[in-house]
């Protein structure tokens, strides 16, 4: 079997293709009628799906994982414990999941990737969500010790009341680019010049 669209995604960590490159060799090597169950790379392809934020699909290549490979394979249910967390929106258990496993070399950079891009949509949803937060809560969202939690956000420009433990989330600024439209322009010059004369 050749994975070399995979480990060349892999390697330049275009991690955002890893589950649709699985997808396609998965069929392809079907249709060829080879038998991949055993050498199957689905930790890495559970992975690719939720780092895509496509946890039906997740759902639905763990339902059709051999059971021998779940028992046989603690990364492959690792992956799916993270998956589980995401769709029970149990944030702070994703983090969990991530930090409970060690994972093996060919699955660490995505783990790390997705971390990462897990932890910036948390953020996202807290500054879309909040005004204030606690300190606690925030390091439960972004699952971090209340430390790194207040260095992360005051970095992002949010404040901190060391008295009360709460942060003010600092909106983050949204640009509209108005275009002219010359043809309303010439018109507002002409109504303007009628009512000056």
């Amino acid at each position: 079997m050749d994975f070399t669209p995979l480990t060349d995604a892999l390697s330049s960590k275009s991690y955002d293709k890893i589950s649709d490159i699985c997808d396609e060799l998965m069929l392809k090597f079907a249709a060829e009628g080879i038998s991949f169950q055993d050498e199957w790379p689905y930790a890495i392809h559970l992975l690719g799906h939720i780092y895509a934020n496509d946890i039906n699909s997740a759902r639905f290549l763990w339902k059709s994982i051999p059971s021998a490979v779940k028992e046989n394979q603690p990364e492959v249910v690792a992956v799916w414990r993270i998956g589980q967390k995401l769709w029970t929106r149990d944030y702070a258990g994703v983090h969990e999941a991530i930090r409970s496993f060690d994972w093996s070399q060919e699955t660490r950079a995505l783990v790390a990737a997705f971390s990462e891009l897990y932890t910036k949509r948390m953020f996202q949803l807290l500054l879309s969500a909040y005004s204030t937060i606690s300190i606690q809560d925030t390091a439960h969202f972004l699952g971090m010790n209340e430390d790194d939690a207040t260095n992360y956000v005051m970095q992002q420009g949010w404040i901190v009341d060391p008295a009360s433990r709460m942060l003010t989330v600092k909106k983050q600024q949204t640009v509209t680019e108005q275009k002219l439209d010359s043809s309303k322009l010439q018109r507002l010059t002409e109504y303007v010049f009628h009512l000056e004369h």
